[in-house]
């Protein structure tokens, strides 16, 4: 097909995939892109000074208006009652019955990034509308991202498209490897999970602390597993989108872990958040202030609750006393690309970092702050009984990161590399045979669509 019509098929498919969710919310997608395609063409051929900041604020406020609103309108207002109880004032509020759209968190940031650059002038404005609506609404990775930015996925979208054989081959691998992750792994943890957080009172500390190692897997591999699905889905349309996930569990230290883990989100709020707060250009203390902040900011991200806050806050005092210790940071970043352990003392610090991501997991997956720290408090104090997961379960963990810390080197856990031609097909096979008869047949939707 020609370019234009290339991009057609894939705005029509993209938009006809969110509306099969709920058309309503269509318009408020729309809304948000028109106008911030319109903003980006004024910050272009606009020649006063004192406009473009004017054009810009429309952008921030249309996409952090309906955010705000969508997401936080219930937690602001309840917690606006709470306080005007406190002090003595008897107030009664009706709770507003709003449904959060999907993909508003991550379509809302990606639009953001776009003005933002073009304000910035690290890039032109695009005239053709389609484009950009295929930018925002490019259907693979809408819902839960990874958040993908202009100079490398509209970009894209300018170009005529080829088919390419060997690039949609190994899409459909790293889609089989993320439909086993979310489906085989992420789906049946899920019940244990949610049982044993439901009632923490009511669960042994092994339990709990069996409970959050496997929300620890499942979280990843659900989120993880959406990722791959996306990106492998795209390669079939040869589009590329940036990597999300780069084997995160086997980081050697927190800092480490937050360049490997959710890497679109975390780049979006280095670009956007911490570099227009000051960066580390005015000293240690405001470095230190500057990424604190920006956990804490992005642990609302997440969610409006309390426990997302505190799990943030948790990340962020980690980090800077990490960023506090440790002089060569230069040499912790580049761990993050390290193919293998260099000693022993690698796989004890991946175990440490492991164990203090996980206790800001009981935050993360908690109801409320009361329970995050119960559930601490009974890991810690009361051990207690417990049963063990079933067997095929936890030998398909221990398969998934068996290969993925042998292919850790590599963009995904089947990316092929040469080996044995009947090898890779018996892989395929029992992975496709694992998904039909480990899938649960319940929905179990993805995690990060609730943000």
């Amino acid at each position: 097909m020609p370019r234009r019509l290339q991009n057609y098929v894939v705005l029509l498919a993209s938009l006809g995939f969110y509306a099969s969710w709920n058309w309503r919310y269509l318009g408020i997608l729309l809304t948000i892109a028109t106008t911030d395609f319109y903003v980006a063409r004024g910050l272009d051929t606009t020649r006063s000074a004192r406009r473009r900041p004017l054009l810009l604020s429309v952008s921030l406020l249309s996409n952090l208006g309906a955010l705000v609103y969508f997401k936080y309108s219930n937690f602001f207002l309840s917690d606006f009652v709470k306080l005007l109880q406190k002090v003595g004032f008897t107030v009664s509020t009706p709770t507003l019955r709003v449904i959060l759209p999907l993909g508003i968190s991550f379509y809302t940031f990606q639009a953001l990034s776009y003005t933002i650059d073009v304000y910035r002038r690290k890039i032109e404005s695009t005239k053709s509308l389609t484009e950009y609506l295929c930018f925002i609404t490019f259907f693979p990775h809408i819902i839960a991202g990874p958040i993908q930015r202009a100079v490398h996925l509209l970009v894209q979208f300018r170009q005529p498209r080829d088919f390419d054989a060997s690039a949609a081959v190994d899409g459909m691998r790293q889609m089989l490897w993320g439909f086993f992750k979310k489906m085989v792994i992420a789906d049946n943890l899920s019940v244990l999970v949610a049982r044993a957080y439901a009632h923490p009172a009511q669960m042994s500390g092994w339990g709990l602390l069996w409970a959050t190692y496997l929300f620890a897997i499942q979280i990843y591999c659900d989120f993880s597993g959406y990722t791959d699905i996306a990106i492998g889905c795209a390669r079939l349309f040869n589009i590329h989108l940036t990597r999300n996930f780069a084997y995160p569990y086997f980081s050697r230290n927190i800092r480490e872990f937050w360049h490997r883990w959710h890497i679109a989100l975390t780049t979006w709020f280095r670009e956007y958040l911490y570099i227009p707060l000051g960066g580390s250009q005015h000293g240690q203390l405001r470095t230190t202030l500057n990424i604190f902040v920006v956990f804490v900011v992005s642990g609302l991200w997440h969610g409006a609750n309390w426990t997302f806050v505190a799990w943030g806050a948790l990340h962020g005092i980690s980090y800077c006393a990490h960023d506090l210790l440790v002089r060569n940071r230069d040499a912790e970043v580049n761990a993050a690309t390290a193919t293998r352990p260099r000693q022993l003392v690698d796989l004890v610090r991946i175990f440490v970092t492991f164990n203090l991501v996980c206790a800001g997991w009981v935050f993360f997956r908690a109801s409320t702050v009361h329970d995050a720290t119960l559930i601490l408090r009974r890991i810690v104090s009361d051990a207690g009984s417990f049963a063990l997961p079933p067997r095929n379960l936890l030998f398909g963990i221990a398969v998934m990161l068996g290969v993925e810390w042998w292919r850790r080197n590599r963009e995904h856990g089947l990316a092929v590399d040469g080996g044995w031609r009947s090898l890779r097909w018996a892989s395929y096979y029992t992975l496709i045979l694992a998904v039909i008869l480990y899938t649960p047949l319940e929905y179990r939707p993805f995690i990060y669509f609730q943000f």
